[in-house]
């Protein structure tokens, strides 16, 4: 865990960032493994989004929801990461690894869907995790990815029927 606290000597900063490393981190690290396919990487995006968030909470405006926030500066991070020079001389796989199982607990069922998930286009994958895997609301969607409510719509309207078509026939008992 990031130590906020400076000499044993708790501030009000320091326990807010205790608080919002131990409630987003979990949900954090998700985002990240299934924007990024690299739990090491997706680990280190966790660290950067919890940083930028140290160092930019001064400026949270409360309009917003804090959960929306944090989320929305984890996905900055995967997309710069993505973005990186780095990460464009990588080779890409073609097949998503495995789900790692420590901390996610998702069905085997699951894990084929999620792997389904991953081969839709970024934009209808987004909407897709933050609605169905992060329970965001469609407001906070838009919020989150800064675009109107309605194009989030139409995005998870389409996504649903992509995903449909690449499901039907499967049989899950």
């Amino acid at each position: 865990m990031l130590g906020f606290s400076n000499n044993n000597v708790s501030t009000p900063l320091a326990l807010d960032m205790e608080r919002i490393v131990d409630e987003y981190s979990t949900a954090l690290l998700r985002v990240a493994f299934l924007y990024l396919k690299d739990l090491q990487l997706a680990e280190d995006a966790v660290q950067d989004t919890f940083l930028k968030v140290y160092r930019h909470y001064g400026q949270f405006q409360q309009d917003s929801n804090e959960r929306t926030w944090v989320m929305r500066i984890c996905i900055n991070v995967c997309k710069d990461y993505l973005r990186c020079a780095w990460k464009k001389h990588v080779v890409p796989f073609d097949v998503l690894p495995d789900v790692p199982d420590e901390g996610f607990k998702i069905p085997a069922e699951d894990k084929i869907l999620v792997k389904e998930v991953m081969q839709l286009k970024p934009c209808y994958k987004e909407v897709l995790l933050l609605y169905y895997y992060q329970d965001f609301k469609i407001s906070e969607i838009a919020q989150i990815l800064q675009i109107p409510q309605s194009t989030v719509s139409v995005r998870l309207k389409r996504a649903r029927e992509q995903l449909k078509k690449r499901i039907e026939g499967w049989d899950f008992d």
